[in-house]
């Protein structure tokens, strides 16, 4: 298996291949057996998915570039709807057949993914170890003495092994985290109802989220842009706030972490959390440590608190007349919630409000929480003979975070001295995922680790998200739009684009074949940008404006300028102000600068300087 990343397949397709070769050739290779699978598809559903993506392509004009996630193989967990698989989740006699895919599978397969198939888990998503299922227990992808955590334990396992280059989980307590740090890969945990959980299996339906598994955090953000939306049929499903997409983890940011840090003894877990924190504060950042007993009076609330009662009324009618079919461990954590009356339920809910107020309190002073992802690491053995201490155990850095409605982001730190993996995890409040992937995405290229336990390199290809991104435009109904001069953040015409509901993206660069000049005359002042055979890399930035006011945007766009296609650093082809050649005459040539910030602040600082002289002859 190649074990490739998302960019990798995608450019495997633009030098020719087909889906159904690189997919042929995938499926072929799976080895029976492998508890990390429910199921796998067969060739008929593989064509029958291949023959609809065909379809999908002639519809956009075959430009594969316009399906994001063009013949990408991918995993769901096995309590996620896919339609033509059953879904068990972890429980062969709870097993039924979806007539339609979960929300969120079908959005990632109208932007071109394929499923392979259908991943192991904890019954009922019930269990942070991997070990509580019928199906077999996937072992970890470093040393198979080992837990692969759970309970979305076979979408981490094919995910670190390069099957698939990402997998669908989910995340109740930790989930979709804990099975990401024992593996080496990131775990994407976004905020509650940012992608939808309509054809999912509850397990706590108030607190569950889809989580990502992917190698990279280029990886995870790519499909988080595809499969995040609102959905009406979700009960739960929440639209992003526009203030979201502003918020960046800062350069030099300020980190909270656990002021005693537990580890149950794990010195070799204490050792790689003191040195990711050594490394963290070596780029800059600030660690704070405080009392995070707070924290730990939420988690109380999950598994000695009412909580327990709404994974029992997930699946009630199955439990009461199939209690002999459900996996003991998991049976007595689900029955727990005969011990709850509606009273306990209402006095929980007072609680955990009051407790929220006091941890978003504390958040606030941080740029987020920097936390060991999980405090140690079980072999399975151990496991199996004290199941629900130690699984406790291992949501000591997890189980709050979902109850305080709030994101996260699990990324690899290092392999500790007995070659395990050690991660950490950085949590903020709800709608920070994005920000945080890409931070984090940053520290795991630093580490120097490789992806997953596939022994391939982290390299800075085009990044995954290279195509999603652009096609979030259409999915979301806007169009991302590159700007380079007045238009961009405290310039004076950026109005133009905020009042229009047009979102930041990001910051980033044109492709190194651009030149940027200072126009003559203009008013506001503004530059323009030409593809030239020599040039440089030009800074920018990325804006997504509403279709129903692109129009009027670019109605007001005076000559010289014009929009067209931008090429940026990482391969991507978006719209943005371009200048007619003509428009050039008397120009001054500001490439040097590297942008139109850096150019204004020179002309700051040159008329101060100026004015600092005429006050010293004065």
């Amino acid at each position: 298996m190649p074990a490739w990343t998302i960019s990798q397949w995608l450019s495997a397709y633009r030098d020719g291949a087909t889906p159904a070769q690189l997919l042929g050739e995938l499926t072929a290779s799976l080895v029976p057996g492998d508890a990390a699978w429910i199921a796998v598809v067969t060739p008929a559903a593989l064509q029958a998915q291949l023959t609809r993506l065909d379809a999908r392509l002639d519809a956009v004009g075959r430009d594969i570039r316009k399906l994001p996630l063009y013949g990408v193989p991918f995993a769901a967990k096995d309590n996620i709807d896919v339609a033509g698989f059953e879904t068990t989740a972890g429980c062969p006699a709870f097993a039924y057949t979806p007539d339609v895919s979960a929300t969120v599978v079908q959005r990632l397969v109208d932007a071109g993914a394929v499923v392979i198939g259908k991943t192991n888990l904890d019954q009922f998503a019930t269990g942070l170890v991997g070990v509580r299922s019928p199906y077999g227990i996937p072992v970890n992808t470093f040393d198979p003495a080992y837990i692969s955590g759970g309970s979305s334990s076979g979408s981490a396992s094919v995910v670190a092994r390069g099957i698939v280059p990402f997998a669908l989980g989910t995340d109740t307590a930790g989930s979709g985290r804990v099975p990401a740090g024992l593996n080496n890969i990131v775990g994407l945990k976004p905020t509650r109802g940012a992608l939808s959980n309509t054809g999912v299996v509850p397990a706590c339906r108030t607190l569950d989220c889809v989580s990502v598994f992917a190698t990279t955090a280029a990886d995870a953000a790519a499909v988080y842009d595809v499969a995040a939306a609102f959905d009406a049929t979700d009960g739960l499903s929440r639209e992003a706030p526009t203030k979201a997409s502003h918020w960046r983890v800062p350069s030099s940011p300020r980190f909270a972490i656990p002021a005693a840090p537990e580890f149950f003894g794990d010195a070799q877990a204490e050792k790689a959390f003191r040195w990711a924190i050594a490394q963290i504060e070596a780029r800059g950042a600030t660690c704070v440590p405080i009392d995070f007993s707070l924290f730990d009076d939420v988690t109380q609330l999950l598994y000695d608190g009412p909580w327990v009662a709404e994974r029992y009324a997930a699946i009630r009618d199955f439990a009461n007349t199939n209690e002999a079919d459900i996996h003991p461990v998991v049976r007595d954590i689900i029955f727990k919630a005969k011990a709850f009356s509606a009273a306990d339920t209402f006095a929980a809910l007072y609680r955990l409000a009051d407790l929220k107020r006091r941890a978003d309190a504390v958040l606030a002073q941080f740029d987020a929480l920097l936390v060991p992802t999980a405090p140690t690491h079980y072999k399975i053995d151990a496991l199996l003979a004290d199941p629900v201490r130690l699984n406790s155990r291992l949501g000591k850095y997890t189980n709050f975070v979902n109850l305080l409605d709030w994101s996260a982001f699990s990324v690899p730190a290092s392999l500790r001295d007995d070659g395990l993996p050690f991660g950490i995890t950085f949590i903020a409040d709800a709608w920070r995922e994005r920000a945080l992937t890409e931070f984090a995405g940053e520290w795991h290229h630093a580490t120097g680790l490789t992806r997953g336990a596939t022994g391939k390199p982290l390299t800075r290809e085009a990044s995954a998200s290279t195509a999603a991104r652009n096609v979030t435009s259409v999915i979301s109904n806007t169009i991302r739009v590159a700007v380079v001069g007045a238009h961009l953040r405290g310039m004076p015409l950026n109005h133009e684009l905020t009042s229009r509901g047009a979102t930041f993206v990001e910051s980033t660069t044109t492709a190194a074949n651009y030149r940027l000049f200072a126009l003559a005359n203009t008013s506001p002042p503004k530059p323009g940008l030409l593809r030239a055979d020599a040039g440089a890399a030009i800074r920018l930035e990325l804006w997504d404006v509403p279709l129903d006011t692109f129009g009027s945007f670019v109605a007001g766009v005076p000559a010289p300028l014009g929009i067209g296609n931008v090429t940026l650093a990482d391969g991507r082809e978006v719209k943005g102000f371009i200048c007619e050649p003509s428009g050039l005459n008397q120009a001054r040539d500001i490439t040097d600068f590297g942008g139109w910030a850096a150019y204004i602040a020179s002309l700051s600082d040159l008329s101060s300087n100026t004015s600092a002289a005429t006050a010293s002859n004065a």
